[in-house]
């Protein structure tokens, strides 16, 4: 037997290219919902502005789902996002140490971290990621997705799963699908 103890809680991360790191998060908020463990999912990226298929299901199993973001990257500006990611990240240590959930996700999180188009550490630092990770709840379990997870979270991680691209339909024009991505 391992060093990893269930009990204390584990840490996901669910990194790649590849489709379905979100919907992988979701499966797990389901499964635990089922098993009357309450879960909060934060989106670090995706705008409470826009309607997603997940935020409507989840909400109807009684799963908390809150967007911080502003959307997608190239269409805000770097104050907005640098705005946004430091109210998600005080709102992520405050939930987290409030001990109140057993399973948080914390969506796109990696993608968020990853942003070097303007610095982000002053407003969500890696290192206090960590140390969260390493403080919070004992029996917490903690979600990280998105592309690009830092060898340090991936470290710090008690599983990760990568997903990779082989083939996807945006390649061919494809846009977002209701239902698939929406």
């Amino acid at each position: 037997m391992g060093t990893i103890d269930p009990a204390d809680g584990l840490t996901l991360v669910y990194t790649g290219d590849g489709k379905g790191k979100t919907t992988a998060s979701i499966g797990l908020a389901v499964r635990a919902a089922g098993r009357n463990q309450k879960v909060l999912m934060i989106q670090f990226i995706k705008s409470a502005q826009r309607d997603y298929g997940e935020q409507v299901s989840l909400e109807k199993l009684g799963i908390e789902m809150i967007q911080t973001g502003v959307g997608f990257t190239w269409k805000k500006t770097p104050v907005e996002h640098r705005e946004a990611l430091k109210k998600a990240w005080i709102l992520t240590k405050e939930r987290v140490m409030s001990g109140e959930h057993d399973l948080i996700i914390l969506d796109e999180i990696n993608n968020a971290l990853a942003i070097d188009r303007f610095p982000i550490d002053d407003v969500l630092p890696l290192e206090e990621l960590l140390t969260l990770i390493k403080e919070r709840p004992r029996g917490m379990h903690l979600v990280l997705t998105g592309r690009n997870a830092h060898e340090k979270i991936m470290d710090a991680a008690d599983l990760v799963s990568e997903v990779v691209m082989h083939k996807h339909y945006y390649q061919e024009g494809v846009p977002a699908i209701m239902g698939l991505e929406l």
